[in-house]
């Protein structure tokens, strides 16, 4: 199986290890800037990053490449990725970049690109700039010296944002009375994200705002909802959401303390969206990794389930060929396509603060639409990322659970798009049962890729 340069969410890797190292970084600027430059009008690309220790380095060896491309670049310092794809539109722009490597440690971090319209890259358009960076005998097309690029930085971009969720809230609400966890796994939304919420009338508790470049979803934000449940029961709080490193997805915990996943979230939003009218055809798009409830709630709510391949980028351009207003992921990726172009952590909690006060009654009472099936997800490391046709063990293995599961369950292999991993899902209604077939599958997969 070749290996693409870009993943499922843009350049992602170890830093100071190939890809993630400066030199590449110099290489991407200008390959992006060729290819994005506008003629003699505009030339005009937004940056923005996380807090990584590693964002600094990057940060110049990207402003660099796209200056000497002649591309002028407009820095806005630590953004969510959604603010990034916001002012790239806003600002008439004719490239975004964000550096972060969203959920990953510190010790990781990424690139990725969104065009002028602020949706990310698709294949096609990775892979041309990734042949210009990958091939030693490029010749680059440099501009004049006349034409080289100025880099600025902007200091309101964090308040430009902030407005632009506000303004997704309806204007004749507030969220005063209410009290919110918020955890910004200490990364990019670390300021914006509590502002909003305050600035709406909240009274916040903040987790997760105190940055140090290398505690970046360090035993908090979305990958450990557990913190922000327990301080929601601490405080008795209405509500805790936790983001991830650059904030474009969400995890919802209820006054509880129950942990709402991205499918339960999309559940009671596809819902809200339904009553009101917002939902045409009633169609959600999510990924093969959903659980089956959902899809069988859509078909109750009669509307249907389109699934994709795993990536919130692979959603996006499902919704956009079939016209469709909202999607996302388990992982708590949420697009709503009329407010956004991409996942949005913040904007995506604003509608779930909508509905919450739209019916007047705590999460926990509006929130509990699904039964979910056991799913049991096993992560295995691989040395080889072989087609898994090519290994017949491994199909006959799938062959033989699926028998089992029938059409109330469901298995799923799939390799990591930024690591090198081979991820396996079982699904179905015997939770023992489900466990065993996938730490069954994941040791054939062990054997057969080592």
């Amino acid at each position: 199986m070749a290996e693409r340069f870009f993943g499922t969410d843009g350049l992602r890797g170890t830093v100071n290890t190939y890809p993630m190292t400066a030199d590449i970084a110099l290489r991407l600027g200008i390959a992006a800037g060729i290819r994005f430059r506008n003629g003699d009008n505009g030339h005009r690309v937004v940056i923005g990053k996380d807090t990584r220790l590693s964002g600094y380095m990057l940060e110049s060896a990207l402003t660099a490449g796209l200056c000497a491309a002649g591309m002028h670049v407009i820095m806005t310092g630590p953004l969510p990725t959604p603010a990034i794809s916001f002012l790239t539109r806003n600002m008439r722009a004719d490239l975004g970049v964000v550096i972060s490597a969203s959920h990953n440690p510190f010790h990781d971090n990424g690139i990725k690109f969104f065009d002028a319209d602020g949706y990310k890259l698709l294949d096609a358009t990775e892979n041309e700039i990734a042949e210009l960076v990958q091939n030693p005998d490029t010749v680059w097309p440099y501009p004049e010296p006349a034409s080289v690029g100025r880099a600025t930085k902007i200091e309101d971009a964090g308040g430009r944002y902030i407005v632009y969720t506000k303004s997704c809230f309806p204007p004749h609400m507030t969220l005063q009375g209410l009290r919110i966890v918020i955890d910004c796994a200490n990364g990019a939304a670390y300021k914006v994200a509590p502002l909003a919420l305050e600035e709406l009338g909240a009274e916040v508790f903040r987790l997760g705002t105190s940055p140090n470049g290398i505690n970046i979803n360090d035993h908090c934000g979305s990958l450990h909802p557990k913190v922000v449940a327990a301080k929601v029961k601490e405080v008795r709080a209405d509500i805790g959401l936790a983001l991830d490193g650059d904030a474009d997805r969400l995890i919802v915990v209820d006054e509880r303390g129950k942990i709402l996943d991205g499918d339960q979230i999309m559940a009671l939003c596809a819902q809200a969206m339904i009553q009101r009218g917002e939902l045409p055809g009633n169609i959600l798009v999510a990924t093969v990794m959903s659980n089956l409830a959902l899809e069988i709630f859509m078909q109750e709510q009669g509307g249907q389930l389109i699934r994709t391949k795993v990536g919130d980028r692979y959603v996006v351009e499902c919704m956009r060929q079939n016209n469709v207003m909202f999607g996302g992921e388990q992982s708590g990726h949420l697009i709503f396509r009329n407010l956004s172009t991409t996942g949005d952590g913040l904007l995506a909690a604003l509608q779930i603060l909508r509905i919450m006060r739209e019916k007047e009654k705590p999460l926990s009472q509006i929130a509990g639409l699904l039964q979910l099936f056991p799913q049991k997800l096993v992560n295995v490391q691989v040395q080889k990322r072989l087609p898994f046709e090519e290994r017949p063990a491994i199909g006959e293995a799938i062959s033989r659970i699926q028998e089992i599961l029938g059409n109330r369950g469901r298995v799923l292999l799939r390799y990591s798009g930024t690591e090198p991993v081979c991820r396996i899902m079982v699904e179905g209604e015997n939770e023992i049962q489900v466990a065993q077939f996938a730490n069954d599958l994941a040791e054939t997969v062990r054997n057969e890729l080592r």
